[in-house]
């Protein structure tokens, strides 16, 4: 049996984000599900302690540290394709199902059960908003990093995700943006010591 599935998550690094954009600060899809993981968690502690909901951070970071997993075996298909119609998204999922589902086959029989709910599962369908959140938040973290940088390439990205942000009816996402965004235009000095 081969048992590769560490060795095809380490491989994570290799895969590009935003790849019809000119990027200034080149993102892979580990560094992007690092930070989707970071802000998932800090999402589900906010659903948490902010608003008395049931919710484990450690699981949402869980899950969103294997978001993206499929496009190891995928890659990342740009956004203007993946989202262009409702044949196209459909046919991608059945893509990333099948993806994970190979990938998973990679875990010996004994572990597989701890991360089939991580990777195309029941916990990921679960905890499938605040990790699409998290997502869309990273997305818009990395417009304001690319602006930052004086790259005019991502200001239309970053209108529209910020649109959709604006329109998230998770109060976790408000909280987010309200209170940790802002220091996302801070430059190193701004920020402080600590």
């Amino acid at each position: 049996m081969s048992e590769n599935f560490f060795a095809y998550i380490s491989r994570m690094r290799y895969i590009g984000r935003w790849s019809l954009m000119r990027n200034s600060l080149p993102e892979n899809i580990q560094e992007h599900s690092h930070m989707v993981a970071v802000i998932a968690h800090a999402l589900g502690t906010i659903r948490r302690d902010v608003f008395g909901v049931d919710c484990d951070p450690n699981e949402c970071a869980a899950v969103a540290l294997f978001h993206d997993s499929s496009e190891i075996l995928t890659g990342d298909l740009p956004t203007p394709i993946k989202y262009h119609s409702r044949a196209i998204m459909g046919a991608y999922k059945q893509v990333e199902k099948i993806a994970c589902e190979k990938l998973l086959s990679t875990l010996p029989d004994e572990l597989r059960p701890a991360y089939e709910p991580l990777i195309g599962g029941e916990t990921e369908e679960r905890l499938h908003d605040i990790v699409k959140a998290a997502d869309k938040l990273s997305a818009y973290i990395k417009c304001i990093e690319e602006r930052k940088a004086g790259n005019n390439e991502f200001l239309s990205a970053e209108k529209s995700t910020k649109a959709i942000l604006d329109e998230s009816p998770l109060p976790e996402v408000r909280y987010f943006i309200e209170h940790f965004i802002p220091a996302f235009e801070l430059d190193l000095d701004e920020l402080g010591t600590i």
